[in-house]
């Protein structure tokens, strides 16, 4: 396998209203931490056949908040290969929140969608 730079993997998932710790049905920003972490994961398996160690985030960014009931996107791109550590950029994205002055089970697709975190992290894939 050879990684190369540029290549994105994209999760989304549904966030429960048990992971709500705050008033207004708020979520910890370390939510979307833990998305990010399993994008890289399939990254490096896809880049390098194996999961490879998360090692630091250089820059983080919580831009809007993460609630419950919200459908979200985590993406991460491989923007620099060195010889064992890859460097990723993260987005997520708030595709989907959920309406409750509607009705309990309402909710609207954001077009555009809401970035709520971006971040710069690197990884380290074990030697070949």
């Amino acid at each position: 396998m050879n990684p190369t730079e540029g290549v994105t993997v994209t999760h989304r998932r549904y966030v429960p209203h048990s992971h709500a710790h705050y008033g207004g049905n708020l979520v910890d920003g370390a939510y979307g931490l833990g998305l990010f972490g399993d994008v890289a994961t399939e990254l490096l398996i896809r880049t390098d056949g194996d999961e490879g160690l998360f090692a630091a985030y250089s820059t983080v960014e919580f831009l809007a908040p993460i609630q419950a009931g919200d459908v979200i996107e985590a993406t991460a791109t491989l923007v620099r290969v060195g010889t064992r550590s890859r460097e990723i950029d993260f987005e997520a994205r708030v595709v989907c929140r959920s309406a409750p002055h509607r009705g309990p089970s309402a909710a609207d697709v954001l077009d555009p969608p809401v970035v709520v975190t971006r971040a710069r992290g690197t990884v380290v894939a074990p030697p070949r």
